[in-house]
């Protein structure tokens, strides 16, 4: 299996540093903004995001966590059953601006269970989508409203968000998975 190193720490912190300000950026009232973080990467990327607002800005922004396993339209299907994770949203989602934030874009599929599970906790005045790697592939009209990278791929490829909270270290790889051969 080969790997190669696309983001190193001080790149993912520019680009946290980034979004921090691009979430800010269109409103003058920030008190309808929310972010959430989509398990589980997604919610250590919000975590970052909103201490870097806080930070910079000195702005405290209302923070959730979604799983959207059970909104997912292949979770039937899998073999295993599936893990569920933690959903919190302390906060009405009624009239407010959600960001949600994912580790990797790729088929899309994820980020529509992501609305359909938002749309069932309430009705926000608007959805938007940050991600740090936007791989290709789409096979729904989704894309990223904020991303740190694009990064074409092949299908044998997969892009690897590195958290030092669950991986020790901070990066972004592109590994290259080998296939399954019958021989």
């Amino acid at each position: 299996m080969k790997e190669a190193r696309i983001m190193t720490p001080e790149e993912l912190n520019r680009t946290y540093q980034r979004f921090a300000h691009q979430f800010l950026e269109p409103y003058n009232d920030f008190s309808r903004l929310a972010v959430i973080g989509m398990q589980t990467r997604g919610v250590y990327m919000g975590k970052r995001i909103i201490k870097e607002i806080k930070a910079q800005f000195d702005t405290v922004i209302d923070f959730g966590v979604l799983d959207v396993t059970f909104y997912r339209d292949d979770y039937r299907s899998k073999l295993k059953m599936p893990e569920v994770k933690v959903t919190e949203i302390p906060f009405d989602l009624f009239d407010r601006d959600v960001v949600l934030v994912d580790d990797v874009l790729y088929t899309g599929r994820t980020v529509r269970s992501a609305m359909d599970a938002i749309m069932a906790y309430g009705r926000p005045r608007s959805i938007k989508f940050c991600c740090m790697v936007d791989r290709g592939h789409r096979e729904l009209p989704i894309s990223a409203d904020y991303m740190g990278i694009y990064l074409p791929t092949y299908e044998n490829e997969e892009v690897r968000v590195k958290v030092n909270e669950i991986d020790g270290e901070d990066a972004v790889y592109l590994v290259e998975v080998e296939e399954d051969s019958d021989e």
